[in-house]
């Protein structure tokens, strides 16, 4: 019989404890036995639902479920707090948050996986904390472009720069690492032509890749979204969870475009 509490130590023991981590069991009891498992980047209303479709009594989510990166009780009497909080209640879910071990694996377990679905394993230069390296082919920024999004299967990337520009060396920050203090210092640390990021403040690494443009530098920036550069992981995470657990239902469960492109 396999519980809860097995599952989760199972995803934590290669990194051990974290100081003050997100990662917690946030509904449900650790001694419930598991009848399936469902994993996704964001657990959202349609997320819970989706779980429970398929039979999975534990939810694995990346991000939190209300709205910010500690779960805060800001919200407390909000509607659609408490319709979500009632909706999780009802379904009877287990619900765990597994963030920060899984960037702590060795490589980042998000990064590596994102990288993988790229099918650019073989060019990578150099792994660092938060970031991965790569030496591409070179190849143009609007081919480039359109490589990532057809095969990641997105419905839009949002790039600046140079379409045209020859673009080889690549520094990829998943998430909310495309802010000006992860990702500024490599460009010229790295001598990167191209940041491949989840998001950040619009304000920081954009506006310095547009000064860098503007005077003639041969500088570009493409950005997924959050979910759309955290999500494969876990979805690798998944397809891990069915070699370890062979006997319980295993599902990844993909969340909608958070926009519309009109």
């Amino acid at each position: 019989m396999t519980n809860v509490q097995d599952v989760i130590d199972h995803l934590t023991d290669s990194v051990g404890p974290i100081e003050n981590t997100v990662d917690i069991l946030k509904f449900g009891d650790p001694n419930t036995r598991i009848t399936g498992i469902a994993t996704t980047f964001m657990a959202t209303h349609q997320a819970i639902q989706q779980a429970v479709e398929v039979g999975a009594n534990l939810l694995i989510t990346h991000e939190g479920a209300f709205y910010s990166h500690h779960d805060s009780d800001l919200l407390t009497h909000d509607p659609v707090f408490e319709g979500k909080l009632k909706a999780i209640e009802q379904a009877g879910l287990a619900i765990y948050r597994f963030h920060d071990h899984i960037h702590r694996y060795q490589p980042d377990g998000i990064t590596a996986a994102l990288v993988k679905a790229l099918r650019w394993q073989p060019y990578i230069e150099k792994q660092l904390l938060i970031s991965t390296l790569l030496k591409l082919p070179k190849r143009p920024l609007k081919v480039l472009s359109d490589y990532v999004k057809t095969t990641l299967k997105l419905p839009f990337v949002r790039v600046q720069g140079d379409l045209s520009m020859p673009c080889s060396r690549v520094g990829l920050l998943v998430g909310y690492r495309g802010g000006g203090q992860t990702a500024l210092p490599l460009f010229e640390k790295e001598n990167l032509d191209l940041i491949i990021t989840g998001e950040g403040p619009e304000w920081e690494t954009p506006e310095y890749v547009r000064d860098a443009i503007d005077q003639g530098k041969h500088k570009a920036l493409m950005v997924l979204g959050h979910s759309e550069s955290e999500s494969p992981g876990m979805k690798a995470l998944a397809e891990g969870l069915k070699i370890k657990f062979p006997n319980i239902p295993i599902h990844f469960i993909s969340n909608q475009p958070l926009f519309q492109v009109i």
